[in-house]
């Protein structure tokens, strides 16, 4: 047996997920039948509550029509990277969405991942501070610790607790590097709350630190376009650079950073998850094209139902005494804090044909387990109305309600 066997026999991340599927109620990788808020596995319809997919736009026909188009002209791929492989769609879509975030330019990336990692890696060296929220999603802490780790670029890391304007100042004062690049997000995944941003700008500019918003749960769900955090808060001109994806509101895959001429051209010519991985595929393009041009027409209205209907999940939720954490927008974690309860409220709702994906250690800190929850604009109310009767017959029963917690459920051993 070599060293790796070894090491993946006896490896504490593989022992949860192992003694899940003994049981039977391991809860990743289902195979959807469908794609869309409704679908099946192995045959059992099942609406999904931890989708992405904001203003239910993935399944519209113009979106599905557009790529089916694009197939005929570009077929699937085009077999190299973006150097010697651009297609005049990724141009004019890096135009189009210029001008509809307010940005000197845009430059797109095969995924969201990296284009965060694309544009750290590229801006931070020996003379920067990357100052990061300690709630920071993957993607930022990769981008981070890949630009440390090489060498000639070795910047400053530092952290600032979670949304607090004040350690992000007393980090900023005691910076060790002349040059500060800021970095958080502008809605968090996780724990659904938006960045406080208002403030983080003031301290940002007082002290001359250049700001990366990743917005990419806030594009399409905040300000009334849809165009993210920034127009929520009328901060037009005051964030230099922002990243986002097409992987959630946009219905497809793709990255996307905004920025001024300069920053979009050094990130194009040094980027390596830019420059050596292949080129988004036109078909995916064009579908994300259509969603643009419906939230050009529509933008407005869109948006504005999605926050009605999270408006009648969080106030049915509250009212039935779940624990939302510190969630103030569309996504809103129900709060078991204890993995057993995590995973079997999973179960339970998964066989009535719900849905929430149980995050658990490592992926919040233990003590923090939750359902994800995320409200849609392709939500019904009798999909929120179902969702809402099974989480309050078994949030009673795993004492997952607030006021209920009766400790860890010891008797459900795995």
């Amino acid at each position: 047996m070599s060293w790796v066997e070894d090491k993946v026999n006896n490896s504490p991340f593989l022992k949860a997920p192992r003694q899940a599927r003994e049981q039977g109620v391991y809860p990743l990788f289902r195979p959807f039948e469908t794609s869309g808020l409704h679908t099946t596995v192995n045959g059992k319809p099942i609406t999904i509550f931890c989708s992405n997919d904001y203003l239910g736009l993935t399944n519209h026909p113009k979106v599905k029509e557009a790529a089916k188009a694009a197939v005929d002209r570009f077929a699937c791929g085009m077999s190299s990277s973006r150097l010697q492989a651009t297609a005049t769609a990724h141009v004019e879509m890096e135009e189009r969405l210029a001008r509809w975030f307010g940005f000197e330019e845009a430059l797109i990336f095969t995924t969201g991942y990296q284009a965060m990692v694309g544009t750290i890696m590229s801006l931070a060296d020996q003379d920067t501070t990357l100052i990061l929220d300690n709630l920071s999603h993957a993607c930022i802490l990769d981008g981070t610790f890949l630009a440390a780790g090489t060498p000639r670029q070795a910047p400053e890391v530092r952290f600032f607790n979670h949304n607090s304007s004040r350690s992000l100042e007393r980090i900023l004062k005691t910076r060790q590097r002349k040059n500060a690049l800021v970095i958080f997000e502008g809605v968090y995944s996780l724990d659904g709350d938006m960045a406080n941003i208002v403030e983080f700008v003031d301290v940002c500019e007082r002290y001359e630190a250049v700001m990366l918003c990743d917005d990419a749960h806030g594009t399409g769900t905040l300000g009334k376009r849809g165009t993210g955090i920034i127009e929520h808060f009328g901060l037009e001109g005051r964030i230099p650079i922002v990243v986002s994806t097409f992987s959630k509101s946009f219905g497809a895959i793709g990255g996307l950073l905004l920025g001024s001429h300069g920053v979009v051209d050094l990130v194009k010519h040094t980027a390596r998850s830019f420059m050596f991985s292949a080129t988004l595929p036109v078909p995916v393009l064009a579908a994300a094209s259509a969603v643009l041009d419906i939230l050009e027409s529509d933008g407005p209205a869109l948006v504005e139902e999605l926050h009605e209907k999270a408006r009648y999940m969080r106030s049915r939720l509250t009212e039935i005494g779940f624990d939302l954490g510190i969630s103030n927008t569309h996504i809103m974690p129900v709060m078991c804090r204890d993995f057993r309860k995590a995973l079997f409220m999973h179960i339970a709702l998964y066989e009535n044909g719900v849905m929430m994906v149980p995050v658990v250690y490592p992926g919040v800190k233990e003590g923090e387990e939750r359902l994800r929850l995320n409200i849609t604009r392709g939500h019904t109310k009798q999909d929120m109305d179902k969702a809402l009767d099974l989480l309050a017959s078994y949030g009673e029963a795993f004492f997952v309600l607030s006021g209920e917690d009766l400790g860890p459920m010891e008797s459900m051993q795995l």
